[in-house]
């Protein structure tokens, strides 16, 4: 008997193609509950390796033994009169076949799920529309006035409104105003009905810190927008040790105020040493200056609060927030700040593993250092399940959305997002980029001239606008938006874009020269002057140079009307695929 037909008898292919659904099956499983019972990414990695070690002696026990009515026995021992190989294979082939039958009903469900828009559910859904409407359970926490002497405390006042403002947005059933948009009144004369109306709130924390040595006094009031009276004002006179406690005695009077029926406990801050919290307030405050001075002094008080206190998640957060922010205003490569930036917070899961502020950065490692968006769909998820009213998590969500092509759920997020931050230019942006490129032009023009309006000197609204005045043909208008752009990298391509639609090819390529003087972190900028002029090799060498340098640009990648030229040559879908997206279609 050949060596084909003693496999065939002993069941040996029937035994493997088991084995291999069966595997299949179970590392599905794996990779459905591994975020819902908060396992590392690395779970499904190791189950496959032990997978694949048990397939050759799956094989090994096929041919070797056989499974008789007295049991399992050494093949030799068998009497062949007596086997029942063509029995058990006929068994082994129902089996089979119920497992392909429950393998290709997950196949075709998981396809379905995966083919609707990222992190789109009715949850979610449920959850910003709660959150809009809120039944006058809404606030915005402004930035406490530093009453110490010293103006270098300022830091500590700042830093502790912020911490009250996230402490509050844990609460479900209140919708919190971001930082940007409240942190946007500070030093400004206002009234609070007009806070009110800008922010679409219906009540203002706001308070003093006064801070000498050890000692602290904080007062806070809460105030009714609508009636101008105050719900409820408290002044504490204690050390710096007591600060988390007044911080939770706030919050706690505040759900108490707006009678919040709440179906947890009031959220707890996460507590330090009075040292290492002081560092921690600092850094934020330097990181929030976006030079490398402010990154090189947030960096070091970041990792003196951790060498104080390597327990505390939020400076663990933190410091992952700052690696990324250094990579972005380039004084860290990609390839450092990021692998740096998710040991950071991985290390903040492990001590806090209900962050979604957390699984959101991890989201935009994966999305943007990584490209796996598998694993940013997942985390991404997992923080809109945690935290589904953070400003930060859903413009995450917002982001995925839009670079996988999902337009429309990525406007709805961003809306929701913006709901929570109005002020907050990048939000606003967002909301910008995706009207132009759904092609709803007028409304994206709108939106980036409100930018403009509440943010002059922001870097990006004017070239944005320019794009969609050129798309609609007013060539003078995009000219004269680009060139009021602040970004000089922005601006140049704006203009080589504009020149080119003028037909002035002499002017276009001096702007393109000075847009490659900047350097190659507009890579991808170039590869649009490159696609818009129709010089379609030059455009892929640029845009595969992006790719290699980890542009963030190539978030646009799906729908940029500029790269149009390209989208039905076969290497544009190569490059899709080379950021971990499918190809269109």
């Amino acid at each position: 008997m050949s060596l084909f037909a003693e496999l065939k008898r002993r069941n040996v292919f029937r035994v493997a193609i088991a084995y291999g659904v069966i595997a299949w099956l179970i590392l599905q499983v794996g990779e459905t509950l591994a975020p819902a019972l908060r396992l590392p990414d690395t779970v499904n990695s190791v189950l496959a390796f032990f997978l694949l070690l048990g397939f050759p002696m799956a094989v090994f026990f096929a041919w070797a033994f056989e499974m008789t009515p007295e049991g399992l026995k050494r093949e030799r021992d068998v009497n062949r009169e007596h086997s029942i190989t063509g029995v058990t294979g006929k068994k082994l082939d129902r089996v089979t076949i119920v497992l392909l039958v429950v393998g290709l009903g997950y196949f075709f469900w998981e396809s379905r799920i995966r083919s609707e828009p990222e992190v789109a559910s009715g949850s979610v859904a449920e959850q910003t529309r709660d959150a809009e409407s809120s039944d006058g359970h809404s606030i915005a926490v402004l930035p406490f006035v530093n009453m110490s002497s010293d103006e270098e405390q300022e830091y500590f006042s700042d830093g502790l409104s912020e911490e009250l403002l996230n402490l509050l947005a844990k609460v479900p059933e209140l919708r919190v105003t971001s930082r940007s948009s409240a942190f946007s009144y500070k030093g400004t004369v206002f009234k609070i009905s007009d806070i009110g109306r800008e922010l679409n709130v219906d009540h203002v924390l706001e308070g003093s810190v006064r801070k000498s040595g050890n000692t602290v006094r904080i007062t806070a009031q809460l105030i009714d927008v609508d009636e101008d009276v105050h719900l409820w004002s408290e002044t504490w006179d204690r050390t710096l040790d007591d600060v988390f406690e007044i911080q939770d005695e706030i919050a706690g009077a505040v759900v108490k105020a707006l009678k919040i029926q709440l179906l947890d406990a009031t959220p707890r801050s996460a507590k330090t040493v009075p040292e290492a919290y002081s560092l921690y307030l600092q850094a934020r405050h330097f990181l929030t200056q976006r030079s490398e001075q402010g990154f090189r002094r947030a960096e070091s008080d970041i990792k003196e609060a951790l060498a104080i206190d390597a327990n505390y998640a939020p400076a663990w957060i933190l410091l992952g927030k700052i690696l990324i922010e250094g990579s972005g205003i380039g004084v860290l490569p990609p390839a450092e700040a990021f692998p740096l930036a998710q040991e950071a917070i991985t290390e903040a899961l492990r001590l806090e593993p209900d962050s979604g502020i957390a699984h959101a950065v991890l989201s935009d490692i994966a999305l943007r250092y990584e490209y796996d968006i598998e694993a940013a769909r997942r985390h991404v998820r997992h923080a809109l399940q945690l935290d589904p009213g953070s400003a930060e998590v859903l413009d995450q969500a917002a982001t995925l959305n839009f670079t996988t092509g999902a337009f429309e759920e990525s406007l709805r997020l961003q809306r929701a997002a913006l709901d929570r931050d109005p002020l907050f230019t990048q939000y606003r942006l967002g909301l910008g980029y995706g009207y132009l490129y759904l092609g709803r032009v007028d409304e994206a023009i709108d939106t980036f001239r409100k930018v403009i309006e509440l943010t002059p000197a922001a870097q990006g609204p004017h070239y944005y606008l320019g794009c969609g005045l050129l798309i609609q043909g007013d060539i003078d208008g995009a000219l004269a938006a680009m060139e009021q752009e602040a970004d000089s990298g922005f601006q140049h391509t704006g203009r080589a874009l504009v020149y080119h639609a003028m037909g002035n090819s002499d002017a276009s390529d001096v702007e393109l020269s000075k847009l490659m003087e900047d350097g190659e972190g507009y890579a991808y900028q170039m590869a649009v002057v490159h696609a818009y002029r129709g010089e379609i090799d030059k455009a892929f060498e640029r845009l595969n140079r992006a790719v290699d340098l980890q542009d963030g640009g190539l978030i646009l990648l799906r729908g940029d009307p500029f790269l149009d030229n390209l989208r039905d040559d076969p290497r544009f879908d190569a490059v899709i695929e080379r950021v971990g997206l499918k190809p269109a279609g």
